[in-house]
């Protein structure tokens, strides 16, 4: 087994290795003077099981390009197998055609991993699970539940819990951490009149004091958590918790998550979050690199991943 690491999250990639107990291969990924990327694979990797982690988050482009020209060049250096490993897989929102002559942009970057080479893909929390059927090789979707489970059981009190669902669409989510940690469940009715801009219209099932924890797999701009939050706290809502997978972040959302009535803004690092996000007093992220790295290493023994989520 060899794994390779573009520069999208270093850190992850090295505790991914860690849990394996491997050395990260020996790449480089340089730019040249007009900013094209170029990309050496300084070890042989001829009929090995190489994995390349890369997370397509911003600069999505950049991050993207990275990966698709390492996967080329472990494939025209002979690697047995290629599996792309996306902690966070870019482009995910735009799965369907939402208005007239738009792009579902989600299967072309899709169709890009596939034909520059991959033999599988390992991501985390797509943001539709359909999307597994835009790649036409094995592709496992993990799920970032264990963790959160994990975390939730250790840091509270689940008989005064309530999860809630940010809106309609994320329900099957919220229930089903829910069931695992035996709590009710409550959802947020929201409109969305624009991208980016959320209002809360009604939230269905008790809240009143009760530990209220929103699930979701992404937080970008942060106005939808920061509005369902403060109406959670109007509703008579003890404390207000978000356990989201992928922290986005856009410019702007920082400073709303500090001023919310969140009391914690909990994700995990499969975006790798500057300094400056890592200050927020109210903002924490849990490591993914255990489930990852389990699920790279039953991948590369062929044996099953679904298992983990059982």
């Amino acid at each position: 087994m060899k794994l390779v690491s573009g520069n999208s999250n270093q850190p992850l990639a090295a505790a991914v290795a860690h849990y394996l107990g491997i050395e990260q291969t020996k790449c480089s990924c340089r730019r040249f003077s007009d900013m094209e990327i170029f990309v050496e694979i300084k070890e042989n990797v001829r009929g090995e099981d190489v994995f390349v982690m890369q997370s397509t988050s911003a600069p999505a482009n950049d991050n993207l390009m990275e990966l698709l020209i390492i996967i080329d060049a472990l494939k025209r250096a002979s690697a047995r197998r290629i599996t792309a490993v996306l902690p966070y897989f870019g482009y995910a929102r735009q799965d369907r055609k939402v208005s007239p002559r738009t792009p579902i942009s989600a299967k072309l970057v899709a169709n890009l991993i596939v034909r520059s080479g991959a033999d599988r893909v390992l991501t985390l929390d797509l943001h539709a699970g359909q999307i597994q059927g835009f790649f036409d090789i094995p592709t496992d979707n993990l799920f970032g539940l264990p963790i959160f489970t994990r975390a939730i059981c250790e840091r509270f009190e689940t008989d005064r819990v309530t999860v809630v669902s940010p809106d309609v669409g994320g329900v099957v989510r919220a229930r089903n951490l829910a069931q695992r940690i035996g709590a009710p469940l409550a959802i947020v009715d929201k409109r969305r009149e624009r991208p980016g801009e959320s209002e809360v219209v009604n939230v269905i099932g008790t809240v009143k004091d009760r530990t209220c924890i929103f699930i979701d797999d992404i937080v970008d701009s942060g106005g939808t958590l920061v509005n369902a939050s403060a109406a959670l706290m109007e509703r008579g809502a003890n404390e207000v918790y978000a356990y989201i997978t992928h922290g986005v972040l856009s410019p702007g959302a920082i400073d709303r998550v500090r001023d919310s009535a969140l009391k914690a803004l909990v994700i995990t690092d499969s975006i790798d979050q500057p300094e400056n996000i890592r200050q927020v007093p109210n903002i924490e992220i849990l490591s993914s690199a255990s489930l990852i790295g389990e699920a790279i290493a039953r991948t590369s023994n062929e044996e099953s991943v679904s298992s983990l989520f059982d």
